[in-house]
């Protein structure tokens, strides 16, 4: 079941992309309780839930001559900093084009 902690991103990863990633979402969504008002669950609960804006649970990536279209270093990427939850269901779904 999807869920609202989640989000799908096009990213490019490795070469410590990765840690600066995670650092720059912390900046934006900082996980202290007292900024949130949804307060249950772990530390920086309140911020998962806000992270929808930022990395939306969907994604649509073109696919060329049965190749995803994307850059050299990119990934497709599932962004889930909630730690309630370490059991994640990923749906992918195709359209014929």
């Amino acid at each position: 079941m999807p869920h609202a902690t989640a989000g799908v991103v096009v990213v490019e990863i490795g070469a410590g992309s990765d840690a600066d990633l995670l650092a720059a979402l912390d900046r934006l969504l900082p996980r202290d309780e007292s900024r949130y008002r949804h307060g249950h669950g772990s530390a920086g609960h309140g911020a998962d839930h806000v992270l929808p804006l930022l990395a939306p649970p969907s994604l649509t990536v073109p696919v060329v001559d049965g190749r995803l279209a994307l850059g050299t270093w990119q990934s497709i990427c599932l962004l889930d900093p909630n730690q309630d939850n370490p059991v994640r269901l990923v749906r992918l779904g195709f359209l014929a084009g």
